[in-house]
């Protein structure tokens, strides 16, 4: 099941894609919802990003071969940091180019979205039931601040630098999935999800250790090796079997 939130005719709506058809939802989608029957084409739709999170908790060099690639060691505990709420845009947003950066990376990465509050959980525990669902991710990063600062907050928190989207998908085993990034078309990144250092379940576990996670809170999985620049005008799609493609162009803004 696909879960997309969407506006249409000045209303914000969630609602569940069958058929090429949105169909909304009565309800919350963390608990029990009820589905319309009638639909709406999803061509006339504006997509937004499927979730408002409290949060974003996204954990870095989660790949061996981008670990290497960015000269750091393998980590023995996930390497974790937050991007700020105020920087999440959807599909077909634009990606803003900051003034104060001359180089920005794309991160294609899966991300998952928690379905239920998760606090202190230990190691026997099923973090399906805390989990609604998976998406895209695109950690756009300041790679020049970045290295100048030497940790992560100015460099990943611009706004838009949180790409997400553009749906929720349901029921799906993320160690069977494939993660691609193409930039302009040509392919970037290509991995398993499988290939991930910490796994999904010990994520969750872990970060639940540290912070209380919230119903909608997204944790982003790492990136894998192949991150590169952009540049105003790219477009940037992270594409994820069984979730679908986020679409993204890049932009500097005038003075």
């Amino acid at each position: 099941m696909k879960i997309y939130r969407y506006r249409h005719k000045e209303k914000t709506y969630y609602g569940i894609l069958k058929e090429e058809n949105l169909h909304p939802i009565e309800g919350s989608i963390f608990r029990k919802y009820r589905v319309k029957k009638t639909g709406l084409p999803i061509s006339e739709a504006i997509l937004l990003p499927p979730v408002v999170p409290s949060k974003i908790v996204a954990v870095g060099a989660n790949y061996k071969n981008h670990a290497m690639e960015m000269g750091r060691p393998i980590p023995e505990e996930p390497l974790i940091f937050l991007k700020p709420p105020s920087a999440v845009v959807g599909p077909n947003d634009i990606i803003v180019y900051p003034k104060m950066s001359k180089r920005v990376d794309f991160e294609g990465e899966l991300a998952l979205v928690m379905k239920k509050r998760a606090r202190q959980l230990e190691g026997d525990v099923d973090v399906e039931d805390y989990i609604l669902g998976y998406t895209c991710f695109n950690d756009v990063t300041a790679r020049d601040l970045q290295i100048k600062d030497g940790q992560f907050t100015r460099a990943k928190s611009f706004d838009t630098f949180a790409v997400v989207g553009p749906c929720v998908a349901t029921d799906l085993e993320p160690s069977r999935l494939r993660i691609k990034t193409f930039l302009n078309g040509k392919l970037k990144q290509s991995t398993s999800l499988k290939n991930l250092i910490f796994t999904v379940p010990f994520l969750v576990r872990f970060i639940s250790r540290i912070m209380t996670l919230e119903p909608g809170d997204i944790i982003t999985t790492g990136t894998p090796a192949g991150v590169g620049p952009m540049s105003p005008g790219d477009r940037v799609d992270v594409q994820i079997e069984g979730i679908g493609i986020l679409s993204n162009t890049v932009m500097k803004i005038k003075s």
